[in-house]
This record gives C-alpha cells, structure tokens and sequence, in this order.
C-alpha cells in the first residue's frame, strides 16, 4: 500500500482541480480584455483585438502548459505542486493585470467611426470561436475532475488496482488536456490572422485620415500666407500713403479719410494723428496750432500793455500741446449731442480747440509797488565816481501762467470710463512720433530735441529750467533751456550735449571737440545756434543768445529759443545772419 502512495493522487488532484478553476478564470479574464482592449490599442500591435488575443491566448497556453507539467510529475510531493500551481495563479493574474494598465493608459487616436465596426466585428466574431474552445476545454476538465474524484474513491477501495486505475485516467486527463490546449491555440491564431487583417482595414482608414489632416493642415498654412501677404499689402499701401500726405496733396488726404472712414478711425478719437494734412479746407492742425500760439503770445503782450510797470517777472507754464488735442479728440468725437471726426481741420473745429485751449490754460497778473533804496553813481566834476543812495518806488507787474492737465480736464468735463481710456491711450509714450507728425510735422529719428523744446513754445519766466539748473532765483535763463531740453532726452548723460548756463562756456565746450561751425555753414535740426548781439557795446565776439534749430526752409532758420522776451518762442534768421555767431554740431 505504501508504493501506492494514495494520498500524493489525490493532492495531485486538488492541483488539476485547480488547473480547471484557472482555465475559468482565464475565460473571463479574455472577455474582460477583449471589451476593454476594443477602447485602446497598445504600441506594437496593429489593432486592440490583437494585442488582447495574443495576450490572453499566451496566458491560456502558458497555465496549460504548467498543468501539463504538473501532470507528468504525480510522484513530486504535493505541496510543491500546490504552491507552483498558486504561483502560476498569481503570475497570470498579474499578467492580466498589467493588459488593464496598458489598456487603460493607453491615449493613442482612434480609427474612425466604420473602422472600428468592422474591427470590433471581426474580433468578436474570434473570440467568440475562442471562448467556445476554452468552453470545451473546460467541460472536459470538469468531466476527468469527477472521474478523477470517482477513481480516488475506488482506489480508497480496491488499492493498487484503483491507482492504476486513476493513474490511466490522469494520462487521459493529460491527452485531453494538450488536446485543448492545441485546439485552443489553434483558435487564438485563427483569431490573431482575423484581427491582423482588421487592423491593416483600420490602419488604412487611419492612414486616410492623416492624409486628410495633413490636407486641412496644408490649406490653413496656405490660408495664413494669404493673410499675411494681404496684411503686408495693408501696411504697405498704409506706407505709401503716409509719404504722400507728407509730400503733400488734398486728394491724397480724401484718400486717406476713405481708408479712416473704412476702419472707422476718423470716426474715433484716433482720427487726430491724421489731422496735420490740408483735407481741402485750407487748414491743417499745424497751422491751428501756430494760430492759437500767435493768439497766447499777443495775450501776455496785452497784458504787459495794459499795466505801467517798472520791473517785469513772469512765471508759469502752458498745458502741453498734446494733452490739449487729446482732450479735444476725446471729447469732440464722443461728445453725445453732436460728435464728430477730428482727422480734418475747418473753422468750427478750430474755434472747438481754441475753447479747450483756454480753458486749460489761464493768464493772470498783478502789480505790486516797492519803496527801494537805490544807489546812483555819478561825476563830482572833477573826475570823481559819487554814489548816491536815493529811496524810489518801484512798480512790480506779476504775470503767471496757469495750466490744467488731462486728467483735471477729464474731472472738469464728466468722462466717463471708456473716455478716460481712450485719453489715456492717446497718451501712452507709444504714441509720441504720431503726435511729433501731427503737431509739428517732424519724422526725423534725431529730432527728440526739437520735439521736446517745441511743447515748451508759451512758456514764461523760465522758473521750470533755471531752477532745475540750481539757481534759487531767475536768471537768463535761454542756456538753461536749451540744457534743460538736452536732459529731457538723455543727451546730457551720453555727453551729446553740455550742461551749462552761460552761453560762452557753451561755444567753447563745442569748439574744444571740434564740432563747431561758424554762421556760414547750413545748420540741421537739432544743431544748437549761439548768437552775439549787436546791442548798445556792439558785438564782441562772444555769444550773448543760445538756442535749437528746428528746421531750415527756403534760406531761413527757424530755432525755438528760452528767454525771448521771458518766453519760449519760436522764430527765424536769414542763413548768415550776421549776429549769428556761429553752431554747435551734437553727434546725435
């Protein structure tokens, strides 16, 4: 009895019991995979179903193969062979388990609609073949399992004979079950060919798309030159047009309120960097511009006329130009009783401007009288220099000039949110060559000087420029302007131009580096002119005047100069000009 061994048999039996619950569980296993893997496609396989099948169907064969295995070995101990069989459990439950990762994590584009019918079909139609297989497989295990438990109970019974008995029967169970697992092989390559040909329909269907894309991709790239090419058509014929407003020309200019109107900018705030051109009127911006600074400089003369004074200070500043048509497009083309475009200049716009201007901008005066001791030198006679302390009043004529900026205007008018925007962007620094072209027509890359010196023309009594300077108190001041420009743009800092108040020491700064010309030469915007007047002394060859050139027209040059009069203005000389001394040449 003891060669029998009985007992090893029936473990041996649990281990096949085993085996048969494995082979349900791989069904299942399949299915599951099948319908998940019909969502994804792993890299490596043409389709889902492919990938599934060849996965499930080497499990199946690999937990055949180990129970066949098992089988021919009945004389190993039956707790190895339990574990190993656990062990092959558990390695095809991970296996699985990593076909549900994979399938999950897989992200790649799926084939169209049509496509993954026909493949979903096809692969259906082969697991549906090799879960019949498995089916069959499964019964028969099943069948030899209970004629397995029918022979241990009979060998219990009979002894030798009934192990020889189940010992035929085990051999049976391991024919029928490489049957199986031959058949089911069978199966799983019949579906591997089956899923191979809906994956090369689906590649095809895939491949078709990309070429469709690819088409798509190509007309937008076609269509972005087209609109880049219309784009750089726009700037350029905008371009084209710009220089010919410039060279001048009123149909030009209707040209151009055609193109604004189109894009609705003359309708808009906007429409004022288009207003430095004759639209036809006989008026441009510049030209209003100039008359209402003719207009503030005759004022200040009035009112100096209109007071007996024996001493004259003047103090203040204008509004800046800029802001002041800022104000004035904002608040014409928005105005909610009769808006109206500001690309173009007729008399109702201008007397519009003119009403802005003045209101910005206040002229104010007074007169106080001052008793003063005064000292008086005179000859005894006898070649002898008397002085003699006398007490006089002395009558002092105050004149100031007082601004409101944009943002006191933007209070003073009620704008609203979208108007305080668009003044605000009016504005913005982004903006200064539109407004430099506007207002004065310049376009010149080296002209921030003129341009700055310019929105300074108005102002009065230099306080704002002798004491950035560092004087405590006035004094001429026309050095201190032309300096106080400079600093504006750097020019200072980079040694372009020199810092100084006194205009001898200017001439020499510029004649120690060689760039000085005498007033023969043709001056360039942005030189700085010096001046030796011919006053009372006649003229000593050292300059008594310094200020900027802004521009040489038809044997002229027109210079903005400081302390005119105590004021900025602007004004001309014939070329060689003989109190013209001579010109400093920045290298800008």
């Amino acid at each position: 009895m003891a060669k029998i061994k009985i007992r090893e048999t029936v473990k041996d039996i649990k281990v096949f019991d085993r085996t048969a619950d494995m082979s349900a569980h791989m069904k299942n296993t399949f299915v599951k995979s099948k319908d998940s893997a019909e969502q994804t496609q792993e890299p490596g396989y043409d389709t889902p179903e492919s990938y599934a099948t060849d996965t499930t169907s080497g499990v199946t064969r690999d937990t055949a193969e180990q129970a066949v295995h098992k089988l021919k070995n009945p004389n190993k101990k039956a707790s190895e062979s339990m574990n190993r069989a656990k062990q092959h459990f558990q390695d095809a439950k991970r296996h699985m388990s990593d076909v549900k990762n994979v399938v999950k994590k897989t992200t790649a584009d799926q084939p169209k609609k049509e496509t993954i019918k026909q493949t979903q079909g096809a692969t259906r139609q082969s697991a549906y073949r090799t879960r019949q297989v498995v089916d069959k497989s499964i019964k028969t295990v099943q069948h030899t399992k209970k004629n397995i438990k029918q022979s241990a109970k009979t060998i219990k019974a009979t002894g030798k004979g009934a192990a020889k008995t189940a010992h035929k029967s085990i051999k049976t169970a391991e024919r029928t079950a490489k049957t199986s697992v031959k058949a089911t092989q069978q199966v799983a390559k019949t579906a591997h060919k089956t899923a191979q040909a809906s994956a090369k329909a689906a590649k095809a269907a895939a491949h078709a798309s990309r070429a469709a894309a690819k088409a798509a991709v190509q007309t937008a790239k076609i269509t972005v030159k087209v609109t880049i090419a219309t784009i750089k058509a726009i700037i350029a014929a905008t371009k084209a047009l710009i220089s010919a407003i410039a060279a001048g020309g009123w149909i030009v200019v209707v040209l151009i309120i055609v193109i604004c109107m189109i894009g609705l900018i003359v309708g808009s705030c906007f429409g004022i960097f288009f207003s430095g051109e004759d639209s036809g009127t006989g008026q441009t911006m510049q030209t209003a511009v100039q008359e209402i600074n003719t207009d503030y400089d005759n004022r200040l003369e009035e009112t100096k006329l209109a007071h007996s004074y024996d001493v004259l200070e003047m103090s203040g500043s204008r509004a800046v130009w800029k802001e002041v048509l800022a104000v004035y497009a904002v608040k014409t083309t928005t105005d909610p009783g009769n808006p109206q475009e500001v690309a173009t200049v007729d008399d109702n716009k201008k007397e519009l401007l003119k009403k802005i201007f003045w209101e910005m901008n206040e002229i104010s005066s007074r007169t106080d009288n001052k008793t003063e001791t005064q000292v008086i030198e005179s000859d005894d006679g006898h070649g002898n220099i008397v002085e003699t302390q006398t007490t006089v009043t002395r009558t002092y004529l105050y004149i100031t000039v007082n601004h409101k900026t944009a943002e006191e205007m933007a209070n003073k008018y009620g704008f609203n949110t979208d108007q305080r925007k668009q003044l605000a962007e009016l504005l913005d620094d982004k903006n200064n060559c539109l407004w430099s072209q506007a207002l004065y027509g310049i376009t010149a890359e080296n002209d921030d000087i003129i341009i700055v010196a310019l929105s300074q023309v108005g102002n009065v009594g230099g306080q704002p420029y002798w004491s950035w300077y560092g004087f405590n108190s006035r004094v001429e001041w026309c050095a201190c302007f032309v300096s106080w420009c400079a600093n504006e743009c750097g020019y200072i800092d980079t040694g372009v131009i020199p810092k100084y108040a006194g205009c001898v020491w200017g001439v020499h700064w510029f004649q120690e580096r060689g760039q000085w010309q005498d007033n023969s030469y043709t001056p360039n915007p942005g030189d700085i002119i010096f001046f030796d007047w011919d006053d009372d002394g006649g003229q000593d060859g050292e300059s008594d005047h310094t200020g900027i050139v802004e521009k040489v027209e038809n044997g002229m040059v027109y210079i903005i100069e400081g302390n005119s009069g105590d004021t900025c203005r602007k004004k001309s000389y014939p070329i060689g000009y003989y109190e013209i001394l001579g010109y400093g040449v920045p290298a800008y």
